[in-house]
């Protein structure tokens, strides 16, 4: 899965369609994500030890990964994301970064 916790993303399918946010959880087994203010569901709780008043809870639900694509961080807009094999010159090691197809930026 490409995408990761605290990404930028933006909802290109389905009733949320064009809201972006960023990524809260990852759920790689179901490729499902959980995004801040995306596909919010209502909940009715009864009163609890935890929540003393109960009610109606708002609460973001999963959505699946092929439904969202990640932000570009030089331009803003969606795009697909690649992978280039970077050399670390202190370790020595080679280390796999996310970059953007479209401006060449890498992902943090």
């Amino acid at each position: 899965m490409k995408i990761r916790k605290n990404d930028n993303v933006m909802v290109v399918a389905g009733n949320d369609k064009g809201k972006t946010g960023k990524v809260l959880k990852v759920f790689p087994k179901d490729s499902r994500v959980i995004i801040e203010g995306v596909n919010i569901r209502k909940r009715h709780t009864k009163p609890s030890q935890k929540n003393q008043q109960g009610g109606i809870i708002e609460k973001e639900a999963p959505i699946h990964v092929s439904n969202v694509m990640i932000l570009d961080p030089k331009s803003n807009e969606p795009t697909r994301v690649g992978s280039q094999i970077i050399l670390d010159e202190k370790t020595g090691k080679k280390k796999i970064a996310r970059i953007s197809r479209v401006s060449g930026e890498m992902f943090q």
